[in-house]
């Protein structure tokens, strides 16, 4: 079988590994500037590089016509996209060419914050209140009902990127005008208090063969636009709120038409009703190193996995999944003042995984007890804050 994988930003690698292994023909398409990243060669047959890497019309189909000749000499059995960002890219091509796979109609469901919250208020999920902007009747009809604090966030960024904290009807409407002809590229949405949590999953014909469950000790939000430090910690697997979770995954996936992919979705636990409500997800494998906890906590690799399931698919062969253990793991990451900071004190045998990159500092680290876990990340993320911590402005889209 041959795959064409897209990521434009470096990541995947040990999907890569992985494809390879499986006795596949691997290609990689990604940005051109990442050319002399640390990618695994060995495990890829052929790179194709692009400078642009945009999901606007025009660019995908330049994409589309690079891929068209292409497959002129050498067959693609399947498309997948490693990163957020090339979704589109990859549905795309595979509605183009008819190659099995997510199509742009489903793609929208795990891009498009707005379609995610109509298709899952549908399907009876708990969401909370939101309106796009495309009418203003709508948009003061939703300011005049809805309490504030507000996020006004962009449809198609991953991540808190983009979203802004509005609090009463003048400055929403300050900042919609601000938006000029973008506006219907945002929505509105409610702010609810409480803590956040993630699940990370593998679906596999329409079912969600692995979930595992974490809970942000930082909400994503308050990282990006408070300068903090990222932490998450893995849930106990027979805690009540670890189920309802899976439950939970189980149900926006059947919603929005996952068949077969990694995803990473995300919920807030309400403080005022002790409720879930989902607040997005995504077809791949969550970002900032969040697969590395969930191994450390499971023993599974997700992106070995997902490059496994896409293969059982791809040749109707049967796939399953379970943790091969069920620990308890953590993950801190904050920017660094240092350019290499020096991480030695962080010296507990718990450590499994540091960060190496420049201005980084990051690690995870597991237990067999989550007081333990949670102990070493506070004890840490103190500091953290003390003697390495540094912040830079939200950019407006993730960097590669």
């Amino acid at each position: 079988m041959t795959y064409l994988c897209i990521s434009f930003y470096f990541k995947g690698e040990e999907f890569l590994r992985s494809c390879k292994n499986e006795g596949n023909t691997v290609y990689l398409l990604t940005n051109k500037k990442l050319e002399h990243r640390n990618w695994p060669r060995e495990s890829v047959d052929e790179f194709f590089y692009m400078e642009n890497d945009s999901n606007d019309p025009s660019n995908i189909n330049n994409i589309v016509k690079g891929v068209a000749w292409l497959i002129r000499e050498r067959k693609i059995d399947a498309v997948v996209a490693l990163d957020d960002f090339d979704v589109e890219k990859a549905a795309a091509i595979r509605e183009e060419f008819r190659i099995p796979g997510m199509g742009q109609t489903t793609a929208r469901y795990f891009r498009d914050k707005l379609a995610m919250r109509m298709r899952a208020a549908d399907a009876g999920i708990r969401v909370p209140a939101f309106t796009s902007l495309f009418h203003n009747e709508d948009v003061n009809r939703f300011a005049e009902s809805v309490p504030s604090p507000w996020f006004l966030k962009p449809r198609s960024e991953a991540s808190a990127t983009g979203i802004k904290k509005i609090n009463n009807k003048d400055e929403l409407w300050n900042a919609i005008n601000f938006l000029g002809d973008k506006r219907h590229h945002f929505l509105v949405e409610q702010y609810k208090a409480g803590d956040v949590y993630h699940s990370d999953a593998l679906s596999y014909n329409g079912k969600v063969e692995f979930c595992w469950n974490s809970k942000y000790l930082a909400t994503p939000f308050d990282v990006a636009h408070g300068a903090g430090i990222f932490r998450s910690a893995t849930l106990d697997p027979s805690d009540n709120d670890f189920k309802k979770l899976t439950s939970l995954t189980g149900d926006v996936m059947k919603a929005f038409g996952m068949k077969h992919s990694a995803s990473h979705t995300e919920f807030i636990k309400s403080s005022e009703d002790g409720e879930f409500y989902f607040l997005e997800t995504s077809s791949r494998v969550g970002g900032a190193h969040l697969a590395v906890m969930v191994e450390a906590a499971t023993g599974i690799n997700l992106w070995s996995e997902w490059a496994k399931l896409e293969n059982a698919v791809a040749k109707g062969q049967k796939y399953s999944i379970k943790p091969k253990r069920k620990d308890y793991a953590g993950i801190l990451i904050s920017l660094a003042r240092q350019e290499k900071p020096d991480t030695s004190v962080f010296d507990a045998n718990e450590i499994v995984w540091r960060m190496n990159e420049k201005n980084h500092v990051g690690m995870v680290l597991t237990s067999k007890e989550k007081e333990r876990t949670h102990q070493l990340l506070n004890e840490y993320a103190e500091i953290v804050n003390r003697d390495y911590h540094a912040s830079a402005p939200v950019p407006d889209r993730p960097t590669a």
